[in-house]
């Protein structure tokens, strides 16, 4: 081939010829910017935060979540997986009488002024009502079977300054 161009297209180019140097253990694409441009590219631009905002976050009070209303409770619980605010929704979802059913990953409650239609110490049968997240509202089961040791256990979660159960 004796036309240069098409010996490029065919061949390619030779890197070095471009001014890099390809045995540099810095990154490329701090002096190579493209085959067309002359000079190296733009330095990178440092950036620094501005002191407003850097913003310290309060943390989660256990005492806020007894104010908060039942549905409020299951949005935290719900929306924040992994977080300090999930275990304190859980934990006042517990002292209004909900229980964590592990295998349906549901909030349930046994209806007020009903009794159980069966009870062991295993379990019992009853009347339930069961938070569906699907359509966010509760959702009565009657003849609902639970097993007490499908029920989360209550969260450790810091009273106080100590640990407790509950």
């Amino acid at each position: 081939m004796s036309d240069p161009d098409l010996t490029t297209l065919a061949l390619g180019t030779d890197l070095t010829t471009l001014g890099l140097n390809l045995n540099s253990p810095d990154p490329l694409y701090k002096t190579f910017g493209s085959p067309w441009a002359d000079t190296p590219p733009r330095p990178e631009l440092e950036l620094l935060l501005p002191a407003c905002y850097s913003v310290q976050v309060a943390r989660c009070h256990l005492g806020v979540f007894q104010k908060f209303q039942q549905e409020t409770l299951f949005y935290i619980f719900y929306s924040m997986p992994g977080d300090e605010a999930q275990l304190y929704a859980a934990d006042e979802l517990i002292a209004r009488g909900w229980g964590f059913h592990k295998e349906l990953k549901a909030w349930l409650m046994r209806v007020a002024n009903t009794e159980p239609v069966m009870k062991t110490e295993r379990g019992e049968r009853g009347s339930f009502w069961i938070f569906d997240v699907l359509s966010w509202e509760r959702v009565r089961k009657d003849n609902f079977n639970l097993q007490y040791d499908q029920l989360e256990v209550r969260p450790q979660v810091l009273r106080g300054g100590g640990k407790d159960g509950g």
